[in-house]
């Protein structure tokens, strides 16, 4: 059986297959997430409402440590569809928040495996996951977020995982402010997503194994720390939708600059660039 008939298969068992986490949105897990974001950690107390985009932090998938792979992930078909390339990182994301989410909530995450996509492209195969996140308060709908996954071919050992040459960054913002990304920040932000993935902290694993220069900046905390710096600069608005795309790794100790445009009818860009210049995350915004 080839890569696309494998895949057949596993869109035919796993496509609109849903799992539910549950989660409750405690004064003890606020009190870490506004630590790691250099924020107060008592800035959140028991009902108090919090920012919109943080709901991704919260119903973070928890396989057991058996359940675990050599590269950190769960094992293949433990929590996501057995999609038969070794490799997984995060790509972009399209959310909606029509609801709010407050300290003491009962949270529940529906997750939906939306689509299975195969490809072959000029890396090797890929294949892309598409998961429909769905959270829910009392059985209304507070976000609803769509996340790219990408799975692609191991490179062989002791060569270079393929990196994009990246392309400049816009070079005029109405807003910006550098941010370095000490080991400690990506520890804490692992941990609160309980991600274990080896590429963010075991930098030999990442050089020997994956073929990247040093251990890897977790894209979902270069997406939390975008979002963050934006609503800080769009005051008396709330965030209501997003679209979102990685497009260049950002390694653990770089110093990273966060920009964005000001904010026109409701919409904002924002932007990531490394410490060259280059542009490694994109985001469009809308604001009520």
């Amino acid at each position: 059986m080839d890569f696309f008939e494998a895949i057949e298969v596993v869109k035919r068992d796993w496509l609109g297959h849903v799992r539910v986490t549950q989660d409750d949105v405690s004064p003890s897990m606020l009190r870490r997430i506004s630590a790691m974001l250099d924020l107060d950690p008592d800035a959140f107390p028991r009902g108090a409402k919090l920012p919109p985009h943080w709901f991704s932090l919260f119903c973070c998938d928890s396989a057991r440590q058996g359940e675990l792979g050599p590269d950190g992930h769960p094992n293949k078909g433990v929590i996501l569809p057995p999609i038969p390339l070794p490799r997984r990182m995060g790509a972009g994301r399209r959310v909606r928040i029509p609801g709010a989410l407050h300290v003491g909530d009962a949270l529940v995450k529906k997750s939906e495996v939306a689509a299975i996509e195969p490809k072959q492209a000029r890396t090797g195969l890929l294949c892309v996951l598409t998961l429909r996140n769905t959270f829910e308060v009392n059985g209304e709908t507070v976000a609803v977020d769509e996340f790219d996954a990408v799975y692609r071919e191991a490179v062989p050992v002791g060569t270079k995982s393929p990196v994009n040459e990246g392309t400049p960054a816009p070079a005029e913002a109405a807003w910006s402010e550098r941010k370095h990304l000490p080991p400690t920040l990506i520890f804490r932000y692992s941990a609160v997503t309980w991600n274990a993935h080896r590429i963010h902290y075991d930098a030999d694993y990442a050089r020997t194994e994956e073929g990247y220069p040093a251990t890897v900046e977790n894209g979902g905390l270069t997406m939390q720390l975008l979002l963050d710096a934006a609503v800080k600069n769009a005051p008396g608005h709330r965030l209501v939708g997003l679209g979102a795309r990685l497009t260049r790794p950002i390694y653990v100790g770089d110093t990273i600059t966060l920009a964005g445009t000001g904010l026109k009818d409701g919409r904002m860009d924002a932007w990531v660039a490394d410490h060259a210049g280059k542009l490694c995350a994109q985001m469009e915004l809308e604001f009520a």
